[in-house]
């Protein structure tokens, strides 16, 4: 009898048991016995094979109308050091698993693509899991959970928008996406937020807090034009990731060695520089930062993502049992499309290649387009700049020298 197993690393996103459910079926059809390994590669860098269950067909059947994980996960990484990606091994071979499938983002896939290497004889498949959307997969193509977070998100911010409306404040809310702005430009686009800022639309290496600060103010001030007192911005989360080391100060870093912006609290950051600097020219706004992101994770999976994950689990386990290995599984326009390992690693960093959003597309000019913020035209009309700069408490020069440079006028 061959042993299959599964585990799932990284943060949870919505159809990870409709994974693992076919999988399970699919691999069980097939006179497998299938293992669950608990909390990803936690305990099996530690040796420690007491936290493995059977996993059969009766057991999960029905898990894929569910969130969550029945098997859990977690950011263990067993690349930080050789010995770790050996003990992982050695507790594979020790389990007797002939195959493993892995779900999870980049760093669970750069883990997977590891152990392919490690372990003599066992087949790895990786199937991309993310709500951040930023594997390297074909443009058109996206990860399991992300659909269903955007709707989620998007009826979260629907919410705060027309609580925004009530009130007369502004929200300034951070979304979820470390590299990548893709959820922050899902959920804001289909939500229609006021302004949705993402990093990929900044050229410059590092971004200044003032930057950022300058380009949510001049939003502030030209909703205020058109008389409108509230909004709703969006804020990717990887605008942290690049924000110059003074502004970020010393910060905490998961086991992949990336910054846990979970607790840096960026809507706060840009809260207080915006309010101070409006305040200071006596411009009243009330700003609520808010977080969003553990709210989408373990959302249950709607009727897209039920579907596309369990193609997902079917044929990531079909790929293994029939001799594949070493690939990322994809569906791509229906079909079953593995991606070698070795085309996801970027040669420069040696890690699994980053999906950015291509602001130069149609989809983002179109999100862009209805975004309110300070745009070039803005500036052509001395009209316009009067307006602006008196609702802004600026003069017509400062208000000239101070935005102008955010749309490109110096």
């Amino acid at each position: 009898m061959k042993t299959f197993a599964i585990l799932v690393g990284g943060g949870p996103a919505p159809g990870i048991n409709a994974v693992i459910a076919a999988a399970t079926i699919e691999a069980r059809n097939h006179g497998c016995r299938v293992l669950g390994c608990y909390d990803g590669f936690k305990w099996l860098a530690q040796g420690d094979l007491g936290h493995v269950v059977d996993l059969e067909i009766n057991d999960t059947s029905r898990i894929h109308f569910d969130g969550g994980s029945i098997i859990r996960t977690s950011r263990t990484n067993p690349t930080k050091t050789p010995e770790g990606v050996a003990r992982v091994a050695d507790s594979l071979k020790r389990l007797g698993v002939d195959h493993l499938l892995t779900i999870g983002g980049d760093d669970t896939a750069f883990a997977a693509s590891r152990l392919a290497k490690a372990v003599e004889g066992l087949t790895v498949a990786h199937v991309p899991k993310t709500i951040d959307n930023d594997l390297p997969l074909p443009s058109d193509i996206v990860t399991f959970g992300f659909t269903t977070a955007c709707n989620l998100g998007k009826e979260l911010v629907r919410n705060l928008m027309q609580d925004a409306s009530t009130t007369e404040r502004w929200f300034f809310v951070t979304v979820m996406g470390r590299h990548a702005g893709h959820l922050a430009l899902g959920i804001g686009g289909s939500a229609g937020a006021t302004i949705t800022l993402i990093a990929e639309e900044f050229r410059e290496p590092q971004i200044t807090l003032d930057r950022l600060a300058d380009v949510l103010e001049g939003a502030i001030i030209k909703r205020k034009v058109h008389g409108r007192e509230h909004g709703v911005a969006i804020l990717s989360e990887g605008l942290a990731e690049r924000l110059d080391p003074q502004t970020l100060g010393n910060v905490e870093r998961d086991a992949y060695g990336n910054v846990r912006l979970a607790e840096l609290d960026l809507g706060s950051l840009v809260k207080e520089r915006v309010q101070a600097s409006l305040r200071a020219r006596d411009v009243d706004v009330t700003i609520v930062a808010k977080d969003m992101g553990y709210e989408l994770r373990c959302a249950p999976p709607g009727a897209h993502d039920i579907q596309y994950c369990r193609s997902l689990g079917y044929w990531a386990t079909r790929f293994l049992l029939e001799g594949g290995s070493n690939a990322m599984v994809t569906i791509q326009a229906g079909r079953l499309v593995p991606v070698p390992f070795g085309l996801m690693m970027d040669p420069k960093t040696g890690k699994i290649r980053v999906r950015y959003v291509d602001v130069e597309s149609e989809m983002y000019q179109t999100i862009a387009a209805y975004m309110i913020r300070l745009k070039p035209e803005d500036f052509q009309s001395p009209e316009t700049i009067a307006a602006l700069a008196k609702a802004g408490h600026l003069d017509e020069a400062e208000f000239v020298r101070r935005f102008g440079p955010l749309v490109g006028r110096a």
